[in-house]
């Protein structure tokens, strides 16, 4: 690697020594940069050729330099000979313009040191390019190296020479006198240019019809550098010391085998004695042999032995070699018609382009990238042409590699992209680009299509042409795969979304959702889920087309592998739209049942995923189950303990029973891959509190002992208050003042067989005159007695006594006249104490008291009407019914004259077991 880096470093330093002592001091310097030692050319290959950059405008040249160190070993009249013959050729060459001749852009500078022009890029020389390599960089580059001219390339070279002599014969009376192959130069677009004028003669007579030249006498004692190469110069220049413009047809004649001939001229000539070579080669030109022109196409062949002619009038000019059928050459005259672009009008320009890509594919790529490239992106600054050019310039970027394209194509392409003037050209330019996008998205680096290729696309999807949207839609889903995903979730749905919405045109809509549907597997699952399903309901026409479309979307986002869609969403939303759009009149049978089909899949599949769950959900609340079952020493305990037992796990993860039937702990295992993330979730927390359960500290419970009936054992004051309430109603029938109401009571949670009293121990009217449309609660109701504490269960009350059911005792309220017969009623009320019959309950017919009142008459019954028991359980019911309930407000019935008088003995016991209750 050492080794290699040295190697590098010397070679770096060898150019650098090389190209400062040649331009060092040389004006040019000040404006040019000079760079990279690149060819060889001139007379006897004297100019070192450099890469160059103008310092002020960044523009490519080529720099000519001549090193005066190499005619250091001549005289100095030698020198000053040598120095204004190149000075001569290299004025001469600024003067003259044409497109054929080597262009100067700089001119002549000399220092001390060297002489030094710039030129427009060059490549090599003709004579560099066919293997003499004299005065070239050691190593000789690659590119020269290994350079081979093409068919195409040397006919048309050939051709632009002919062109070049016929300037400088018919426009300028002047003849080169020195066409050779190192005066041949190939600029950097490939095309053949004419140089060294050190030898050129001009017309004594420029305005007479019949120019006429003066020449030279041959002197062979004069260096190289002052004559002309004898190789290439016509017989008469030696032998009769004269030259006209055909002179110069002899040389292309030379120069002409020496291209199809690997660089070799016809013959060789001796310089130490050239008069004796010329007579001999005058004696070979008379009977030219075949084998001496083998190598030249036969279809030229003809014309090159007329060029080498000893006889000056058989010579064609220049013009006449133009014409010749060998320059015919399709590929040829494209080129040829290139150079002549500038003379040509829009529709001449339009017609050429147009049959353009028929001839592009039979051109060497080198001509093609180099020679015609460059002449198509110039046009670009022609708005009306970029229709006609575009398709040309994208074709040959298919044959360019990635580097190339972005190097040569796409600093020109780039404007293109923004063009949105004229109208009419703008939307020609996005159908081409829009049938080349995946050529555009695969060579363009990712910024340029972000910053370029893509609006361009957002712009073909909002343009008014329905064709453009159109070809836009088909051709997306062709290269959605090369566009970044961030690009087309924010930027390119979007736009189709809308272009589907906005639209009037059905084949726009259409092909808007036959877009989506294809890129659909480039999306990811919930950005569908969350845009593109809600997308499809906002879509108003009902078209069959329309309709299809949509079910074609659900249908790819529901079978494909990588997407799917949840079954919430199936039930809630998806299937719904489905079945909507399904009854639309406008569909036809088969597409009905494309509706159906899919409907019914979506069915399957939610019912069996919904299944899963279930079934999962149930065989872990059977685990948990088994695990606490294990986990408590007792089973029978387990069941008593109410925090801990599985009744609690079944309030937290719902019922173990399906269909009736509980599962025992043999459930299939959970497929936990079927559950959601949030299902996942929930479970997670529910099993956590479960195991929180599980680790607290049962509760069990008290065991209650049967009550003794043993005499020792505390009296049941609520029995006897039962039993013997009916001593107080012996007590409310004196003139005594009633008592005030009663603050609190407590009423027994079990239904017992004696009736329900208040208080003061009289059995209670529940408030309502049966006048009024009230009946009896639990009678009236027409409803079985219901259990204990059915309202609530309570217990006592704070404000209010809590009357259980209203009952009567006999005789006690004297009301009515005939007992009613309620025998059909005992088996409704069972009892662990003697069974007393209803009719014994039932009121027993008597006198109304003496000193009722209106007021105490409003709350009881009137005669003849019979209050019926309620049910134990019904009790808070009268109380609840009444807002204005209060005790006060019940009159107490006259005691019966036959009352039991035993009742009355016993009131003392009772009202100090009401002390003890009661506080």
């Amino acid at each position: 690697m050492e080794s290699m880096l040295n190697k590098l470093k010397s070679t770096v330093t060898k150019v650098t020594a090389d190209v400062t002592s040649a331009v060092m001091g040389n004006p040019v310097t000040r404006e040019f940069e000079v760079g990279r030692h690149i060819a060889s050319g001139g007379p006897c290959m004297c100019w070192r050729i450099y890469n160059g950059i103008k310092k002020s405008t960044k523009q490519e040249v080529a720099v000519f330099v001549f090193d005066k160190k190499v005619v250091d070993k001549y005289q100095k009249y030698e020198k000053d000979q040598i120095i204004d013959s190149l000075k001569k050729g290299v004025q001469q060459l600024t003067r003259l313009r044409h497109p054929r001749l080597l262009t100067v852009q700089h001119p002549l500078e000399e220092s001390r040191d060297s002489l030094a022009f710039c030129t427009e890029p060059v490549f090599a020389s003709l004579a560099n390019v066919l293997g003499q390599w004299d005065n070239l960089p050691s190593p000789v580059p690659n590119d020269i190296k290994e350079y081979k001219l093409f068919d195409v390339e040397t006919k048309y070279g050939l051709l632009q020479i002919s062109e070049g002599l016929t300037f400088l014969h018919s426009g300028v009376k002047m003849v080169h006198g020195n066409l050779s192959l190192e005066n041949i130069i190939l600029n950097k677009s490939g095309a053949w240019k004419i140089m060294g004028f050190d030898f050129s003669i001009s017309s004594c007579n420029p305005s007479d019809a019949e120019p006429k030249y003066k020449c030279k006498e041959w002197e062979p004692n004069l260096p190289p550098l002052c004559l002309p190469n004898p190789e290439y110069l016509a017989p008469e220049y030696i032998l009769s010391v004269s030259c006209d413009s055909v002179s110069d047809m002899y040389s292309l004649g030379v120069v002409m085998h020496a291209v199809f001939n690997e660089g070799k001229p016809v013959f060789q000539v001796s310089k130490h004695d050239i008069f004796k070579s010329f007579s001999r080669q005058l004696d070979q030109l008379t009977n030219i042999s075949p084998a001496l022109l083998k190598n030249i196409p036969e279809d030229v062949r003809d014309h090159v032995k007329m060029l080498l002619s000893v006889t000056p009038t058989v010579r064609p000019d220049a013009d006449q070699m133009t014409k010749i059928p060998f320059f015919d050459d399709v590929g040829a005259v494209t080129l040829q018609y290139f150079d002549s672009l500038f003379q040509r009008d829009n529709l001449q320009k339009s017609q050429f382009y147009k049959g353009l890509p028929r001839v592009l594919p039979k051109l060497p790529k080198r001509v093609v990238v180099y020679r015609i490239l460059p002449a198509l992106t110039s046009e670009f600054l022609n708005p009306d042409m970029v229709p006609f050019v575009l398709p040309n310039v994208l074709l040959i970027a298919e044959e360019c590699t990635k580097e190339e394209y972005v190097r040569l194509i796409l600093p020109d392409l780039t404007p293109v992209f923004k063009q949105q003037e004229p109208i009419q050209a703008s939307n020609m330019i996005l159908l081409i680009f829009l049938q080349k996008m995946d050529l555009l998205l695969t060579k363009t680096p990712a910024e340029d299509i972000k910053n370029g290729v893509l609006p361009m696309v957002y712009r073909a999807l909002e343009a008014p042409s329905v064709q453009i949207q159109e070809l836009c839609l088909n051709i997306i889903p062709t290269f959605a795969n090369l566009i970044d995903y961030p690009s087309m979730k924010n930027s390119l749905i979007p736009k189709i979304k809308s272009a589907c919405l906005q639209t009037s045109s059905l084949a726009v809509r259409v092909n808007s959702l036959v877009c989506l549907g294809k890129i659909l597997e480039y999306l990811d699952k919930w950005f569908i889920i969350d845009e593109i399903l809600p997308f499809l309901q906002q879509i108003p026409s009902r078209e069959p087309a329309v309709l299809m479309g949509i079910l074609g979307i659900y249908k790819c986002t529901f079978s494909h592998k990588k997407l799917g869609i949840p079954k919430e969403h199936l039930a809630s939303k998806s299937l719904p739209h489905l079945v909507s759009l399904s009854i639309d009149n406008n569909l036809n049978l088969n597409q009905f049942n494309s509706f159906m089909a899919i409907i019914r899949d979506m069915l399957t599949r939610m019912e069996a995923e919904h299944k899963t769950k279930l079934e999962q959900l149930h065989a872990m609340q059977e685990q948990t189950r088994s695990l606490n079952i294990s986990n408590q020493g007792n089973p029978s305990e387990e069941t008593k303990s109410p925090p801990n037992s599985a009744n609690q796990i079944d309030d937290i993860f719902g019922s173990t029973t399906v269909n009736g039937k509980e599962h025992g702990s043999s459930a299939p295992a959970p497929n936990r891959m079927s559950l959601t993330l949030e299902e996942k979730q929930r479970l997670a927390k529910e099993q956590e509190q479960a195991a929180k359960l599980r680790s607290q500290q049962p509760l069990a419970p008290q065991s209650i002992k049967p009550a003794s009936t043993s005499s020792s054992q505390t009296k049941d004051l609520t029995s006897s208050l039962m039993n013997n309430m009916t001593s107080l109603n012996s007590m409310s029938l004196t003139n005594t003042p009633r008592p005030g109401p009663v603050q609190a009571s407590t009423i027994s949670p079990f239904p017992t067989p004696s009736p329900m009293v208040g208080s003061m121990g009289a059995p209670l009217s529940n408030g309502f005159n049966t006048s009024m449309g009230f009946q009896a609660a639990g009678m009236g109701m027409g409803m079985p007695p219901p259990g204990p504490c059915l309202y609530g269960g309570m217990a006592s009350t704070t404000s209010t006594p809590n009357f259980g059911a209203l009952t009567q005792n006999q005789g006690q309220m004297g009301l009515a006249n005939k007992n009613p017969d309620m025998s059909a009623l005992d088996n409704l009320f069972t009892s662990n104490k003697p069974k007393v019959s209803l009719n014994q309950m039932g009121p027993k017919p008597g006198p109304a008291p003496a000193n009722s009142s209106p007021w105490s008459n409003q709350f009881s019954s009137p005669h003849n009407t019979s209050v019926q028991a309620a049910p134990a359980g019904m009790g808070n019911f009268g109380m609840q019914a009444n807002p204005f309930f209060s005790p006060q407000n019940f009159s107490q019935p006259a005691a019966s004259p036959g009352m039991n008088q035993s009742v009355i003995k016993q009131s003392t016991s009772v009202n100090n077991d009401l002390k003890d209750l009661f506080g």
